[in-house]
């Protein structure tokens, strides 16, 4: 089956011509597409069927139809200079390590080799990498649980249902209604990865994570089978004696709850991985500064506040709640407000403004009257356009007060000590100014 990849906000043509997708396939993705919670109101949230080609827009991911795939891949800049499948694999590294900080999985990719990288969508890795995780997890023995049993048998086990036994058993004494705990596999935690390698089954185009699969299936051939919609994901308890399985339930629930949909289109049947990228840099984000301050003097919040900007004249009814993507607090007071934006800003020397929005200004002025912090910061990714150094790009002063609102930004493509980069670039500053009483 031929799979595609596009970055985000580029085109693929369709058509009969070189590189150009055949239109009937194009046509399967569009509809596979619009089936997704992504798609928005007129269908093109994921990708704009144009005359001639497709448009990704800000959403990525994998869109496989019948007889097509796409993977849809972050505009984030690597290897200049280098092919576009090296250039696609070190992208697919830097999005599957964004994924695991957001999601707090630890995530061991040494194993996939670089042609790997080069060769696979961003759906196959992922389902490789679980697998590997998962068939290590059961070579050491599925987890088990007490559970509650009511049984009839002949000699009593645990304790006497007294209720029980007299509605059933009054005039035959030879049964005992009986009530009992008994170990067992089939609990919760093992449906959910049953049904995680039953969904990842219909979804893999891979040889290799098909034979896992199949592997894996026949481990958990004893434990029932729950539909998705009914899966028990609240009994799950991860403690020290079920510790290892903490990043397979991640990784379960990133492929069956939220992000991931199963769509059906006619006598077709179409899937989707898919991850909006504002909301995961946003997460990505709130992760490494939360890294960054823990064990100092600041506590940090995501998306926290959630102050109101107006109240009603009539009922005093609060309306307009805010919520910063993060705050930064020091004894109690909000010292730094950031915010940010899976956008591409641009140079100083380009633009004065450098293509940030006036909505973009006018929210953060409206935090800073709200939360009274001395800074602010909209952050946005780092792209080789506006130069070598990532961090602050300019600064600026609200006309008339103190208060600093600065644009900077965080290089994603760097994938070494992103913790200490973050903590260097931003935060250097604030954890030298001396703490104000109040």
């Amino acid at each position: 089956m031929p799979s595609y990849t596009v970055r985000e906000w580029d085109t693929l043509p369709h058509g009969d011509g070189e590189g150009a997708i055949p239109v009937e396939l194009a046509s399967q993705l569009v509809a596979a597409a619009k089936m997704s919670s992504f798609s928005g109101r007129g269908g093109g949230g994921i990708l704009e069927d144009r005359r001639h080609e497709l448009r990704a827009r800000g959403v990525v991911g994998v869109v496989a139809a019948q007889d097509c795939s796409l993977e849809i891949l972050p505009k984030i800049d690597v290897g200049p200079g280098e092919a576009p499948d090296r250039q696609n694999a070190a992208i697919r590294k830097r999005l599957v390590h964004m994924l695991a900080v957001a999601l707090d999985l630890k995530i061991d990719m040494g194993r996939i080799t670089d042609l790997d990288w080069q060769r696979e969508t961003l759906l196959e890795i992922l389902i490789r990498i679980f697998c590997d995780k998962l068939t290590e997890a059961v070579r050491r023995g599925l987890p088990r649980r007490y559970r509650a049993h009511e049984d009839d048998l002949s000699a009593l086990r645990g304790t006497l249902d007294v209720p029980r036994q007299f509605a059933r058993h009054a005039s035959n004494p030879e049964r005992l209604a009986c009530r009992f705990d008994e170990l067992s596999q089939d609990i919760a935690l093992n449906q959910i990865m049953k049904a995680a390698v039953v969904h990842l089954s219909r979804m893999s185009r891979s040889a290799a994570n098909q034979r896992s699969l199949r592997e894996l299936a026949f481990a958990y051939a004893e434990i029932s089978d729950v539909p998705v919609r009914t899966l028990k994901w609240g009994e799950v308890i991860i403690d020290r004696t079920n510790r290892a399985w903490q990043d397979l339930f991640g990784m379960a629930h990133l492929f069956l709850l939220n992000r991931y949909q199963t769509t059906s289109i006619g006598r077709s049947h179409g899937t989707a991985l898919l991850f909006e990228m504002n909301a995961l840099f946003e997460e990505y984000v709130g992760r490494l500064v939360t890294r960054a301050l823990a064990g100092t003097e600041f506590g940090v919040s995501l998306q926290g506040g959630r102050l109101f900007c107006l109240t009603s004249v009539e009922d005093d009814h609060p309306v307009f709640q805010t919520k910063p993507d993060i705050l930064i607090r020091r004894a109690g007071q909000v010292v730094h407000v950031i915010d940010t934006k899976w956008k591409r800003i641009s140079a100083r020397i380009d633009d004065p403004k450098m293509g940030i929005s006036q909505g973009d200004v006018y929210q953060m002025m409206a935090y800073a009257q709200l939360y009274t912090a001395p800074k602010l910061t909209l952050l946005y990714p780092h792209h080789d356009g506006l130069g070598a150094n990532e961090g602050v790009q300019a600064r600026y002063r609200i006309t008339g007060q103190e208060t600093l609102i600065e644009t900077a930004s965080v290089d994603v493509a760097n994938g070494k000590n992103p913790v200490s980069r973050l903590r260097d670039t931003l935060f250097a500053a604030l954890m030298q100014e001396p703490q104000v009483p109040h």
